[in-house]
């Protein structure tokens, strides 16, 4: 008898332990705690929702439900079969919710709009895996949720290629489903300017705008042999930041300077040093042209465009790139190099600090904070790509985000002791671009944005992750999927999950169903046998 009972109480103990792996190899990104209880709870179509403080996530969840599964929830305000409410005295993580299943109803608490938002996404792929027609089987169950950072990133580059209002709509919904909160938007760089100004239209007209572009790969003589070009009006900007606000998604848009400037320069030859008339070019890489900075004309014009788009986006962060600058043509120019002596200077590097540093505070008297790629710091990353330059004197603003994506990783944990608040981007673990050959899935489900060795009192500091979709070899909206998907579930898992609540395994066994979903609705994924 004591023999049975043990074999009947460890055989409930593996049923009970399935049943907790089942819940929890159904969402992605994986909740932070999963309890199965006995039982379930039909969904019918005829299905009841009420709402407490929570109408806008309400009305997202009911259209939501209408396009995934054609069923018309009804919104009632006494007791419902689904109740959502968001209580700000709740002890809950500012984007963290509780969902209860039990066999009287499904019930959601968060403290914030976006917790309670990010609750019904775990409802909704639990309502996709117990679809039963239009009925919807759910085991009753206690998930307690909140993410591992608050930045969770997905960057779009439109500089090289534009792909138009609806891709971005598009990116958006599937941001949304992962519980990716931020949308890095990548507008400006020489290849094009897609975004439109009011006070100087030639950015567009003409720096939106090429006569060819290169193919075939870096240093390739292949030229697509036709025109691109393509731009955001401000009224398409401001749907697009609608959109994005309903599904609390932050856009983040990055102008590029100093480098990175010849769509720019192409449109107002007087911002480089050169003042010569050149085209967007159709060569991708690292080019010459680079913003005169000392010029008190070029930093007007530099802070027109800043102000314009903090009012355009109305966002909290803004991205100045900073990137890969060549100091060559700084380098040949007089003024620039009597700037430079005159200061004291090092090197020339210390004049882009110094101007970073000066648009960093321009940037925050309008209530804003900086963002800059890791450059910014004053390291030089491309020594082996014909980038010199001397040791720095000076030293960027502590109120800057530095977006690290290139060096040695001493030098993230050094900022992060320093008390620079940091995305880790790191290209080698990051870059959407690179393919799956070189990153993949099992690869960027690895990574950890915390870099081993950093002491846990900074920990704080690195607030997140992005991963990037660069876009020299991607012209068309076929190619960004490709790249994106689904491999961007994994990075989505990275910013969401706790560590020790990861696992490969069950990571793929949750996105399977995913990725034939995907594939079911016309999305170009890499085939996920091969990602294996």
């Amino acid at each position: 008898m004591k023999k049975l009972f043990l074999s009947v109480w460890c055989l409930c103990i593996c049923i009970y332990a399935s049943a907790v792996c089942i819940a929890n190899d159904v969402i992605i990104p994986r909740p932070s705690s999963v309890v199965v209880n006995d039982g379930s709870y039909l969904l019918k179509p005829s299905a009841t929702i009420s709402q407490k403080n929570a109408k806008g996530v309400q009305q997202y969840f009911i259209n939501q439900v209408k396009n995934d599964f054609d069923v018309q929830l009804k919104s009632v305000s006494k007791k419902a079969n689904v109740t959502i409410e968001i209580d700000k005295s709740a002890d809950i993580a500012p984007e963290g919710y509780t969902m209860s299943i039990s066999t009287k109803g499904i019930y959601i608490l968060a403290s914030t709009d976006a917790g309670a938002f990010y609750g019904v996404q775990s409802l909704l792929q639990l309502m996709k895996a117990g679809n039963n027609g239009k009925a919807f089987e759910i085991a009753c169950q206690e998930i307690k949720d909140a993410p591992r950072f608050s930045w969770r990133a997905y960057m779009l580059d439109e500089s090289r290629y534009f792909k138009g209002e609806e891709e971005v709509y598009s990116m958006l919904d599937e941001m949304a489903k992962l519980k990716m909160n931020v949308f890095h938007w990548h507008l400006t760089d020489d290849a094009g300017w897609r975004l439109e100004s009011k006070k100087y239209p030639l950015l567009t007209e003409i720096g939106g705008k090429r006569k060819d572009t290169q193919i075939g790969g870096w240093k390739s003589e292949q030229r697509m042999g036709k025109p691109h070009e393509g731009f955001y009006t401000q009224e398409q900007v401001k749907r697009i930041l609608a959109y994005a606000k309903e599904r609390h998604i932050k856009v983040v848009p990055e102008i590029e300077m100093p480098g990175h400037a010849c769509a720019a320069i192409a449109a107002y030859p007087w911002l480089g040093t050169k003042n010569e008339v050149i085209d967007v070019p159709a060569e991708f890489g690292k080019h010459y042209h680079t913003f005169n900075v000392i010029d008190p004309k070029v930093k007007a014009f530099l802070k027109d465009v800043i102000a314009e788009v903090i009012e355009l986006f109305d966002t909290d962060v803004i991205h100045i790139g900073g990137d890969e600058v060549r100091f060559n043509h700084w380098e040949e120019d007089a003024n620039m190099v009597a700037y430079k002596e005159e200061k004291g200077f090092n090197s020339f590097m210390d004049i882009q600090i110094e101007f970073t540093n000066e648009m960093s505070q321009y940037i925050a008297d309008k209530g804003c904070s900086m963002m800059g790629w890791n450059e910014i710091l004053g390291t030089n990353l491309h020594a082996d790509d014909n980038i010199q330059f001397a040791e720095t004197t000076t030293q960027v603003a502590p109120n800057v985000v530095v977006q690290f994506w290139k060096g040695n990783l001493n030098e993230l944990k050094e900022a992060a002791e320093k008390g620079y608040k940091l995305v880790n981007s790191f290209h080698s673990m990051t870059y959407l671009d690179y393919g799956n050959k070189n990153i993949n899935l099992q690869k960027a489900y690895s990574f950890n944005p915390i870099p081993e060795g950093l002491p846990k009192e900074y920990e704080k500091n690195i607030i997140g992750s992005g991963c990037q979709m660069w876009s020299e070899w991607t012209p068309t909206v076929q190619d960004v999927q490709k790249q994106t998907f689904p491999k961007i579930a994994a990075y989505a898992e990275i910013g969401w999950t706790e560590l020790e609540n990861k696992d490969f395994d069950s990571f793929i066994t949750r996105l399977k169903p995913l990725a034939k979903e995907w594939k079911d609705s016309g999305l170009n994924i890499y085939d996920f046998e091969e990602l294996q």
